[in-house]
């Protein structure tokens, strides 16, 4: 069987397996647009970069390790985790701290052990935070991640940096959703052996 008569063989072959042969091309431009996780961590790390250039956090983490942070706490993991992924499980408040300057709340960041409302009236009172914590029954350090909380709640500076990193997590959680997919259907095997050939077939 010479090339072009395996070539077209190929193709026959595929268009049997999915029973549509418009799929070829669709799937040779997403199979080609899939990025991974290095890639993904990268573009993050860029916009990370951008950030910390302007001055709007201070934080001892590099813009790789901001970006892994994200990633990890897309992936579940909590901060001592995160902290452990950086290699330094010690890191863990700085990488809360960080998280919650990026926005990337959890629940418990907002179970406070008293009334919300109360705190941001005491900090607004012009109190010290040592008469605030005393009045809240809890330590200073404790009332300053708190307040750290709040106050990243309302500051609008970093949203527009946040949102091109969730529309990089969101390219990256459809990038894997369509990967599985692929490999569901039973399809990847078949893609991979024989996308390269089936390009250049009409």
């Amino acid at each position: 069987m010479d090339e072009d008569k395996r070539k077209k063989h190929l193709l026959e072959l595929f268009a049997a397996i999915t029973s549509k042969t418009k799929i070829v091309e669709p799937m040779k431009k997403i199979h080609g647009s899939l990025r991974d996780r290095d890639a993904i961590e990268r573009e993050i790390a860029l916009i990370m970069r951008e950030i910390l250039d302007k001055g709007y956090f201070k934080t001892k983490l590099t813009p790789r390790q901001l970006a892994r942070l994200v990633m990890a706490f897309s992936d579940g993991k909590n901060d001592t985790e995160i902290a452990r992924s950086l290699g330094d499980e010690k890191l863990s408040k700085t990488v809360a701290r960080a998280r919650v300057r990026m926005k990337l709340f959890r629940d418990l960041d907002f179970k406070m052990p008293f009334d919300r409302e109360r705190l941001e009236e005491l900090i607004e009172s012009g109190k010290t935070m040592k008469d605030v914590s005393e009045e809240l029954g809890i330590s200073p350090s404790t009332l300053r991640e708190y307040r750290h909380v709040l106050e990243e709640v309302d500051d609008p500076t970093l949203d527009p940096y946040l949102q091109r990193i969730r529309d990089v997590i969101e390219d990256r959680d459809l990038s894997e959703q369509m990967t599985k997919g692929l490999a569901q259907d039973g399809l990847s095997e078949a893609i991979d052996i024989t996308e390269a050939e089936l390009i250049d077939v009409t």
